[in-house]
């Protein structure tokens, strides 16, 4: 039998290589902003157009790379970051594999321009393919210029799996704030389209947290510091008010480097215990610095998961601090071990003070008299009236359960009445239903949506409310402007990024306007401007359903139930949550 084992070319082993590191733009823009970082840049700039799939371009003033290191880098584990095996296990820099840059000249058209500082001329770099083209002399500036175009210009059947470019750009966007997050000192830019989008100046964290995600999250941040010699922990974390139902504003660090951590994230999640409502999560950014020795980042090819020497030490330091400040900021209760001395004197039962004081003629507070011979355990005599009495209330109530009026006698009748909880029970067909009579309106609009006008009445606020936009929010904005007009919004831009509140919708409370466009950018990025329309029609509906079950009368109920039965009595939204369901009353009965 013939030999079947061969050697694949350097351009197919390549191209598999570069399926792990390259999965979207996004993973070029994490690889690329990391090595200007390791360069030692004090100002980055990514260029994007088309949300990387065109063009993803980034600009570093670092030192800059030789003519022989520009040539050597895109060869396959070629880097500078490490010498032997032991260098794997204290690693310092971002990259280390020597695998990035192969990759992605495998999959794209690269163009390298680099100069070091001591040197008259630079380099100039082209591969197309993973396979080199040429190498020339150049003028250019100090520091390197990457530019990766036409991603997976020779694998078709990877560029058809590409998202939309409001997915693709938001994963760039993750990937862009990881990284400038865990480096304030550095300047950043962000461009897509030729349109800016961040410009990050150098400072502090509290300040680029908030150039990241705007103004508005500022008054809401609590810090976090604990250093232990060993590990020191440092961060923020959000206000309770702060915590969303989305996951966006969860950042874990370590030495710079960005994670993620479950098990972490549960520290952060107890923490918060008991002030947060089912479903939401905190906002939090998180800091660590230990030893690089204690931690291994060699596991996972994008080098997103860390392994911990002591994990669950870093667990209960983590939970330990966050609900320590929570405390100190009076955002939870927390107990207070040192009393303060004055209070101890007082409440010390010692006959010196006692004495002391009566000496010194200062009133006294009032003595507690105590029945020590009081024992709760003990059974009173019951007379021979009393105990006929308890008889026949025993009797009674075994006889016939007793009922709890909770509610006006012409709130109830045989067939509909409402519970505690806002939910209601209706009797019908010989079954009972608990009713949700939100989503069942919402059912009922939705069924007569075609009725509905196209354009939504507004109503002008006595006084305009102002809205804090970041830089992303900045930019829905401006894809959504066309259609606010049609849902009773009228607002304009200022030129401090404050978006300014005139008109609302009748359907909406002022006090919901701020919540709703705060859902509407939570969603925008990851819908095309058809789905976003119908979207916001549906968040309307919502809302104005919301707004209209704050309060009912019963008439309003019973004739919104005889529709919902007319309608064919459906148990299910058009997003699968349910409108109604049935009450086990026979399982109830089992029980007693």
């Amino acid at each position: 039998m013939s030999d079947i084992i061969q050697l694949l070319p350097d351009h197919v082993a390549n191209q598999i290589a570069a399926g792990e590191v390259v999965q979207r733009p996004a993973s070029i823009v994490k690889e690329l902003l990391e090595n200007a970082v390791d360069a030692g840049s004090d100002k980055i700039q990514l260029i994007v157009r088309d949300a990387g799939k065109n063009l993803i371009q980034v600009v570093d003033n670092g030192i800059g790379m030789s003519e022989t290191d520009a040539r050597l880098a895109f060869e396959r584990h070629a880097t500078s970051k490490i010498r032997s095996t032991e260098d794997i296990f204290k690693i310092a820099t971002k990259g280390f594999r020597g695998e990035a840059l192969a990759s992605i000249a495998a999959v794209a058209q690269v163009e390298l321009k680099t100069k070091q500082k001591e040197t008259p001329v630079g380099t100039n770099i082209y591969i197309e393919g993973g396979q080199f083209q040429f190498q020339d002399p150049i003028q250019t500036v100090e520091g390197s210029n990457f530019s990766v175009k036409n991603l997976f210009y020779n694998v078709p059947a990877r560029r058809k799996f590409l998202k939309n470019d409001n997915v693709e750009f938001r994963h760039i966007i993750d990937e862009f704030q990881r990284v400038s997050l865990a480096h304030e000192t550095i300047e950043f830019e962000l461009f897509h389209n030729d349109e800016p989008i961040f410009k990050l100046r150098k400072g502090g964290q509290m300040q680029r947290i908030v150039d990241v995600f705007g103004r508005k999250l500022q008054p809401l941040l609590i810090p976090i510091k604990e250093d232990l010699g060993w590990v020191d922990l440092h961060g923020y974390v959000a206000k309770p008010e702060g915590a969303k139902k989305v996951r966006g504003e969860q950042f874990f660090f370590v030495n710079g480097r960005y994670f993620k951590s479950p098990y972490l994230s549960k520290a952060v999640q107890e923490a918060f215990e008991g002030l947060l409502q089912p479903g939401y999560i905190p906002s939090f950014f998180l800091f660590l610095q230990l030893d690089p020795e204690k931690i291994d980042v060699n596991i996972h090819p994008q080098k997103t998961e860390v392994k911990f020497e002591d994990e669950a030490l870093i667990f209960a330091l983590m939970r330990s601090t966050i609900k320590r400040s929570l405390g100190i900021y009076n955002v939870a209760p927390s107990l207070d071990f040192e009393r303060d001395p004055k209070m101890e004197a007082f409440f010390s039962p010692t006959p010196s003070r006692s004495n002391a004081s009566s000496a010194s003629g200062s009133p006294m507070p009032s003595a507690i008299n105590v029945d020590r011979d009081f024992n709760p355990f003990t059974v009173s005599k019951t007379t021979e009236e009393e105990r006929i009495n308890l008889a026949e209330l025993y009797q009674a109530s075994e006889a016939a359960p007793s009922k709890i009026n909770l509610f006006e006698d012409d709130d109830l009748d045989e067939d509909l009445f409402r519970l505690p909880n806002g939910y209601w029970l209706l009797n019908k067909d010989g079954q009972t239903y608990m009713l949700d009579l939100g989503r069942m309106h919402r059912v009922l609009m939705s069924s007569h949506q075609e009725n509905l006008p196209t354009k939504k009445a507004g109503q002008s606020l006595l006084f305009s409310l102002e809205y804090h936009l970041n830089e992303i929010e900045k930019n829905k904005y401006k894809s959504i402007k066309k259609y606010l007009p049609d849902f009773g919004f009228e607002m304009t831009l200022a030129q401090d990024n404050v978006l300014r509140i005139e008109t609302v919708p009748e359907a909406l409370k002022e006090s919901q306007v701020i919540k709703f466009l705060e859902k509407i950018f939570e969603v925008l990025e990851y819908r095309t401007e058809e789905e976003f329309s119908k979207y916001f029609e549906y968040q309307w509906i919502k809302l104005k359903t919301k707004s209209k079950f704050d309060f009912i009368y019963k008439t309003e109920v019973e004739q919104l139930v005889k529709d919902f039965i007319d309608l064919g009595f459906p148990q299910y939204t058009v997003n699968g949550k349910k409108c109604w369901m049935e009450v086990p009353f026979d399982d109830f009965k089992n029980k007693f």
